[in-house]
């Protein structure tokens, strides 16, 4: 059966995720996986991973969901390419990040891999006080834009872990280096989870980048 990942706000009670399955179920679908992105002020964010008989069932799932109080769905899609691990994924690319031995692989391992586990349409890694792009994806944004990006945000959300300036992208300091690690995907969101995750993989490859350039961190701290 096809595999598809539902993003959903509903009401932070007892109940309510089951009156959701209950929903699903019932165009014969099953319920796989569950992810809470995030949650606060009597809302909750999940993301289910379900299976369904047939695409062609999403229309009526999404109809049986819409007749639940409080519960609005942000984003559905398929699964394409083996279903996600939201807790794995991001160890498997600190554990990749530790294999790498030059800082030119380093920063293609943390693109490839942010890019993956987030399903992001870009990703890049950037130098603000280059300024200079290291590495990026295709349909990364210009040079530029990336740029202005990193000393906007930070200007407005200085603290480390990156800032939320813009709802679709997403970015985390490399305090030791220096540098920042952006991903972005136009049209869905990253919520508290996810930006938490990102800030953790910037900070191993931030120490692994340490590693490679063979400098003390108290010499890279001062760049």
């Amino acid at each position: 059966m096809p595999s598809f990942v539902v993003r959903l706000w509903l009401a932070d009670r007892p109940g309510a995720l089951g009156a959701v399955a209950g929903r699903i179920g019932a165009v014969g679908g099953d319920v796989t996986g569950i992810d809470i992105l995030e949650r606060g002020e009597g809302r909750v964010i999940d993301e289910l991973t379900i299976e369904l008989p047939a695409e062609d069932l999403i229309p009526l799932m999404l109809a049986k969901i819409a007749e639940l109080d409080a519960v609005d769905v942000e984003d559905v899609r398929r699964v394409v390419a083996g279903l996600p691990h939201p807790h794995l994924d991001p160890l498997d690319i600190a554990a990749a990040l530790l294999d790498e031995r030059s800082v030119t692989s380093l920063f293609a391992a943390l693109v490839a891999g942010v890019g993956a586990a987030f399903a992001g349409e870009w990703a890049a890694v950037v130098d603000p006080e280059g300024p200079v792009v290291l590495e990026r994806s295709s349909g990364a944004p210009v040079a530029a834009w990336l740029e202005a990006f990193v000393h906007g945000t930070r200007a407005v959300a200085p603290e480390p872990g990156g800032g939320a300036s813009a709802s679709d992208v997403a970015w985390a300091s490399m305090e030791v280096s220096g540098l920042a690690l952006l991903v972005g995907r136009p049209g869905r969101p990253f919520r508290a989870r996810e930006r938490r995750q990102l800030a953790l993989i910037a900070r191993v490859g931030d120490h692994r980048w340490t590693d490679l350039a063979g400098a003390p961190t108290s010499t890279l701290a001062t760049r």
